[in-house]
């Protein structure tokens, strides 16, 4: 197989998925990544793909997905998106791989010859084999005993050495919501790819499954750190994402009425998070985050009363510096593009209905 000019690659949102984007990492330079569970976020995701594909001066471009199974519709809509991109921009191919272990995807793979369908291989391992098969990727070679953890433990190999490990280690992906991949996706799997990093560090130690559970703790805070101070996790997953914030304050903003505010999407801890980040940015007035499911939380530092925005907008309430409420009619949408287009409308809307 030729070698892509550039690798999009969609991935599951457990360790089997973000190990697959671990590893086709170091094989290529120019990557982009998407995460999604299953269902209707599949089409979502590839959406946001397609879309970039249409600005990528890429000649040679290559769809991998790994760790999904897709539904002959899901698999029906790539093709037609990839015959029309082509359309559209004469002389560049799109080709599609599909790596997968789910026996629920069989229906897809017979009818498509991109589905690559495997049951006895976790999708690491299958993807593993296919880079080194393919591309003669040596980077991953090191990387061969955290493929077989994570295939044990993928597969329930329960009497392979490497079980344990991997039952930890997906244990510490699964429970590593300290970024969110709402807002902050690449930041959120640079996370991840730290903790799989971290973990085949000492993947080699005597009882290594303990060894790692007892060092998640302190291998999470090297990542937040950064060259900050010694504390707390909590504060320093609060002033990294008050850092991101602040870098992307211009990209967030919205406007209620004569107040500035900063709107987000799904960010974890946002109590903590927006007193934070409000402290360090007193030209904002507030911040409204909003949940997948349209439940919004306001803060303010004494700028705004948000009990009164969050009336307006979502029939809720609370106090002037905190308050919430559900906005009905809300859907989960993949891009944040869509939701501040969404929120915006909204506000429109209401604060029109009162003028």
């Amino acid at each position: 197989m030729k070698k892509p000019d550039s690798l999009y690659h969609l991935s599951h949102t457990d360790l089997d998925g973000y190990a697959c984007q671990f590893l086709t990492s170091l094989c290529f330079e120019k990557v982009a990544f998407q995460n999604s569970n299953y269902g209707d976020e599949i089409t979502g995701r590839l959406k946001i793909f397609f879309d970039t594909m249409l600005l990528d001066p890429s000649k040679e471009i290559l769809l991998l997905v790994t760790d999904l199974n897709l539904s002959p519709k899901q698999c029906d809509y790539i093709e037609k998106q990839i015959e029309r991109l082509q359309s559209f921009k004469p002389g560049i191919h799109i080709s599609v791989q599909l790596l997968d272990h789910h026996g629920s995807g069989a229906e897809s793979a017979a009818k498509y010859d991109w589905y690559y369908l495997d049951t006895s291989r976790s999708a690491t391992k299958i993807t593993y084999d296919w880079l080194r098969e393919n591309f003669g990727c040596e980077a991953i070679e090191p990387y061969e005993s955290l493929v077989e953890a994570v295939n044990a433990i993928d597969i329930w190999l329960t009497d392979r050495e490497g079980f344990e490990f991997g039952k930890v280690l997906m244990g510490a992906i699964a429970s590593s919501r300290e970024v969110g991949r709402a807002l902050f996706d690449d930041e959120d799997r640079r996370h991840k790819f730290h903790l799989i990093r971290s973990a085949h560090a000492i993947i080699d130690e005597e009882r290594a499954h303990i060894a790692l559970d007892n060092k998640i703790h302190a291998i999470k805070k090297a990542f937040f750190s950064q060259g900050r101070d010694d504390d707390t996790l909590d504060n320093l997953v609060a002033d990294y994402l008050t850092d991101l914030l602040t870098e992307r304050k211009e990209e967030l903003l919205i406007h209620y009425r004569d107040k500035v505010g900063v709107l987000t999407y799904a960010v974890p801890n946002i109590s903590v998070i927006g007193n934070a980040f409000l402290v360090k940015n007193p030209d904002i007035d507030f911040i409204l985050n909003i949940s997948p499911n349209g439940s919004i939380s306001l803060r303010s530092n004494n700028k705004a009363d948000v009990s009164e925005i969050a009336a307006t907008l979502a029939g809720g309430g609370g106090h002037p510096n905190a308050s919430g409420g559900r906005i009905g009619g809300f859907k989960e949408v993949y891009s944040y593009p869509e939701v501040k287009r969404f929120v915006e409308n909204l506000i429109r809307e209401k604060t029109k209905e009162q003028a």
